[in-house]
């Protein structure tokens, strides 16, 4: 019997030792660029970041298309207490850019979601957008820089642009010129899994 019991417990043992120390509840709370907007199922880049990571990390995906930073700022809350997340990736804004909303209704947003992550014992990972040229370039450069000066005053991991590497190139984008294709969503995974604070 007690041959038996010691078999059970080093076989409990051996299961926690293969359980990753490190594991986390990574919550990417975006608009479409991150739900996968136009994209099959599996290809957009958090579903890319979900299989990279494998079984060492939760993926939670709460993107919505179309969402603004006002949107996200309603729906965090509810989605900090049903995930309990370890890190948010926060990736909203673009929307608001594109509707041509105050900046500071923008900023503002941005900084109570980033309270609101933290008050939870989670960190952000901030992650910029620029606005297509035609937005002007006071706007856009404004747009850019609300993203750096937030990420740090809060000293946050920063992604200063989702589309880098590839923001000048149209084949790397949908017909709307907006949404990047599939082939380019590794690069964005690869983006934002570098600034990704794990241990």
């Amino acid at each position: 019997m007690r041959s038996i019991l010691s078999k059970v417990l080093l076989s409990a043992g051996l299961c926690l030792l293969m359980l990753p120390a490190s594991a986390a509840t990574i919550l990417v709370f975006g608009d479409s660029l991150s739900a996968g907007y136009g994209l099959s199922p599996g290809q957009g880049w958090v579903s890319l970041l979900a299989k990279e990571m494998g079984a060492k990390h939760r993926i939670v995906n709460a993107s919505v298309s179309g969402e603004t930073t006002a949107g996200g700022l309603a729906r965090l809350p509810d989605a900090l207490a049903r995930h309990r997340p370890d890190i948010v990736v926060l990736e909203l804004g673009a929307n608001d850019g594109l509707r041509g909303l105050p900046l500071a209704q923008m900023r503002g947003n941005l900084s109570k979601m980033i309270a609101l992550a933290k008050q939870s014992k989670a960190k952000v990972v901030l992650v910029g957008m620029a606005l297509p040229p035609n937005y002007g370039p006071q706007y856009g450069a404004e747009f850019r820089k609300a993203y750096a000066d937030l990420a740090k005053r809060e000293r946050l991991p920063f992604v200063p642009l989702l589309v880098a590497g590839f923001e000048a190139d149209l084949s790397q984008f949908q017909p709307d010129g907006l949404h990047p294709v599939a082939a380019a969503q590794p690069a964005m995974m690869r983006t934002v899994k570098a600034k990704l604070p794990l241990r």
